[in-house]
């Protein structure tokens, strides 16, 4: 089972990408990247087109394995790209990741804390998942507000490697986990 393809939020659509997004997708990293490079180890350089063809490739491809399940975030009355979103497996069983970015124009307005939160209700939609994960930088307070709204918590804070010029090296895990209704109890 995965997640739907499409999630409609009003103003907002969670797409599963196409071949057609690679343009828009280029634009919209293009358009963000001095917010990005701080964050995204991806964006040490500006890319080319042939980059963002071949990142949406590997979105269709690994939908199509239930490997990641990557969203381009749209706005509804135009279709202009607004952000990205998608789960991945983490590499424990019953959990996935998630992670996101939005165009610069589109920051401060809600439009990533609304996707997360349709997401991260998908993943617990999904048989076997039982926990969702969000990963970043303390240094990234934007990205880790998110999380907190949602009613994450934060597990633990690990040291690596900064990746990007902005991390610190202290990656904090933000974790939310299946909500049980009595209902949904195993039966002794």
């Amino acid at each position: 089972m995965r997640p739907p393809e499409r999630i409609a939020l009003g103003d907002i659509l969670l797409r599963r990408w196409t071949r057609a997004d690679a343009s828009p997708l280029h634009a919209a990293v293009i358009e963000s990247f001095e917010l990005l490079r701080p964050w995204m180890p991806w964006a040490a350089q500006r890319p080319d087109p042939v980059e963002q063809r071949t990142f949406v490739g590997t979105a269709i491809s690994q939908w199509d394995a239930d490997e990641a399940y990557n969203y381009g975030i749209f706005a509804t009355d135009d279709g202009r790209l607004l952000g990205t979103i998608g789960l991945r497996d983490q590499g424990e069983p019953g959990g996935l990741e998630l992670g996101y970015w939005l165009h610069a124009d589109h920051t401060g307005k809600g439009l990533a804390t609304r996707a997360a939160e349709a997401l991260t209700e998908a993943a617990f939609a999904l048989p076997g998942i039982e926990r969702v994960e969000i990963h970043c930088d303390e240094a990234n307070t934007a990205s880790a507000a998110i999380p907190q709204r949602l009613g994450y918590h934060l597990a633990r804070t690990d040291s690596e490697k900064p990746e990007a010029p902005a991390e610190t090296g202290r990656r904090m895990i933000w974790i939310k986990t299946r909500q049980r209704t009595t209902d949904q109890e195993p039966r002794s």
